[in-house]
C-alpha cells in the first residue's frame, strides 16, 4: 500500500523475501515515521532496522533504504527517478524492482517478472525461459507494449489464485485448453491410463 513513488520504491525494496502482507504491516509504521526521502536519509540504522525487523534480510534492507534515500536527496532532488538505469543504480534495486516502480508509479510500460509471473508465463507457454530476464524479454515480444503493465498484474493474480506453485488448480482454469503445462500433464495422464489398461 503506497500513495506516491517514494513509498512504492520503499515497499518494493522491502518485498524481497517478504510477503505483501508483512510489507503492508511494516509500512504502516515506517511511512508515517519517514514520509519522504529527506526524512529517511537522516534516519539512523537502528531506527529503520527496528521498524523492519520482521522482514527477511532486514539488516541489508535497512542499510539499502537509508543509502537509497540519501542518493535520492543528493542526486535526484528527493524524487524517485523514472529510468531503469537510474533506478537500478540505487542500493537494493534490481531489474524487477525498477520495472515495478516504472510501471506502477509512472505508468511507463515494463514487465516485472516475479515468481508468479515467471511460473505462469512459462507454464501457459507465453515464455520458454530458464530465468526471469529471458522471461521478461519473451513476454515483451508476446504481449503488446500497451498491455505490459496490465499483463504483469494479470499474471500475478492468476498465479496467486489458480496457477499455484504447488497443486495448481488446473481444473478451474479458463486457460486450460491453451496451457502448455496442463496439456503436457493431461497427455502424461492419458499415457499412464493407457499403460494401466
Amino acid at each position: 500500500e503506497h500513495s506516491n513513488p517514494f513509498e512504492l520504491l520503499v515497499a518494493t525494496i522491502l518485498s524481497a523475501q517478504c510477503t505483501d502482507e508483512r510489507v503492508n504491516m511494516i509500512t504502516k509504521e515506517l511511512f508515517p515515521a519517514f514520509p519522504t526521502a529527506e526524512h529517511l536519509a537522516k534516519a539512523s540504522f537502528e531506527d529503520v532496522a527496528g521498524m523492519i525487523k520482521s522482514a527477511g534480510l532486514w539488516q541489508t534492507k535497512a542499510r539499502n533504504l537509508i543509502k537509497t534515500a540519501q542518493i535520492l536527496v543528493d542526486k535526484h532532488g528527493g524524487q524517485v527517478p523514472r529510468t531503469r538505469d537510474e533506478l537500478q543504480a540505487l542500493p537494493g534495486v534490481g531489474r524487477k524492482t525498477a520495472n515495478v516502480v516504472m510501471a506502477n508509479a509512472f505508468q511507463i510500460p515494463a514487465i516485472a517478472v516475479d515468481t508468479h509471473v515467471f511460473r505462469v508465463a512459462n507454464r501457459i507457454g507465453l515464455a520458454k525461459a530458464s530465468n526471469p530476464y529471458q522471461t521478461e524479454l519473451q513476454l515483451m515480444e508476446a504481449i503488446p507494449k500497451e498491455d505490459w503493465i496490465d499483463a504483469h498484474h494479470w499474471l500475478i493474480l492468476h498465479g496467486r489464485a489458480l496457477c499455484k506453485a504447488r497443486n495448481p488448480l488446473c481444473g478451474r482454469c479458463p486457460l486450460r485448453p491453451h496451457c502448455a503445462y496442463y496439456l503436457a500433464q493431461a497427455s502424461r495422464e492419458k499415457k499412464t491410463n493407457q499403460t494401466q489398461a
